[in-house]
């Protein structure tokens, strides 16, 4: 069992097998979407098999995982998400379950799960989930800020942008995402000139510092996980080293004891 195991195992981890499945997932994302169009499926009735023939690579390459990984294959992230998205593939169409069949589109992230550079990414976004949610706090104390001068400010002047704190939150996020920002503040700043002063402090502030926060997060992050990326490629680079020293080693002490014992044989009187 374990002989079958390994060579199971070495097969899932080969990188054409890899290359197989990511090949068959871009052809189910190319099925996903032709399914959107019922014209299409009404002359070509053979994508829905084609469809069907993928979800079944996809079931038989999880089976195949799970016996080679064992409980191993429970304990990872990334092979659960593919198991979910297998599973989901399978609820029926119709039913109370029905609406399931709409998250069949998680198919095409598999990609994510397929290929390095990808979850790469991934992981490093997930890094930054605690920074990230220190300047999104950061910003939505300055929108609030901000929304409260605005509407205490400009509400009288221009009630259909700033008449009540919940108008101005969403002005200010106008504002703040470039949105037809102009026709925004143009009513509060004919009539007070000097309003400008206050958007474009705003304008600053919440997107050319703050927003640009979250890049240089995001950017950290990655350089951070790539430099992961390489310790854990040399860490394996310097093991397969040290086992290929030791198996150099061992064949060096197999050949010096055969010359021994050739030596031996040979010596007279023997």
């Amino acid at each position: 069992m374990s002989q079958a195991r390994a060579r199971v195992r070495t097969l899932v981890d080969h990188p054409r097998f890899q290359w197989f499945i990511i090949g068959v997932i871009v052809v189910n994302a190319a099925v996903l979407g032709v399914e959107t169009s019922p014209g299409i499926l009404d002359d070509a009735g053979w994508i829905v098999t084609l469809g069907w023939v993928t979800v079944g690579v996809f079931v038989v390459e999880i089976a195949l995982r799970v016996f080679a990984h064992g409980t191993e294959f429970f304990r990872d992230g990334w092979s659960l998400f593919d198991l979910f998205v297998v599973v989901v593939a399978l609820v029926p169409a119709s039913g109370t379950l029905g609406v399931l069949r709409v998250l069949r589109v998680l198919r095409v992230l598999r990609l994510l799960s397929a290929v390095r550079s990808m979850r790469r990414v991934v992981a490093a976004l997930g890094a930054t989930i605690p920074g990230m949610a220190s300047i999104g706090a950061l910003l939505l104390m300055l929108v609030y800020v901000c929304g409260v001068m605005a509407t205490h400010m400009f509400g009288s002047t221009a009630p259909d942008a700033f008449g009540d704190l919940p108008t101005s939150l969403l002005s200010l996020f106008q504002v703040m995402t470039g949105d037809d920002w102009a026709n925004v503040v143009r009513p509060v700043t004919d009539a007070y000139p000097a309003a400008w002063l206050f958007f474009i402090f705003y304008i600053l502030i919440s997107t050319y510092i703050v927003l640009n926060l979250f890049i240089a997060v995001a950017v950290e992050a990655l350089d951070r996980q790539s430099e992961t990326d390489k310790a854990e490629i040399v860490a394996e680079v310097e093991e397969g080293e040290g086992l290929m020293l030791a198996a150099i080693a061992d064949l060096k002490a197999e050949v010096q004891q055969l010359r021994q014992e050739v030596a031996d044989r040979e010596r007279p009187g023997d």
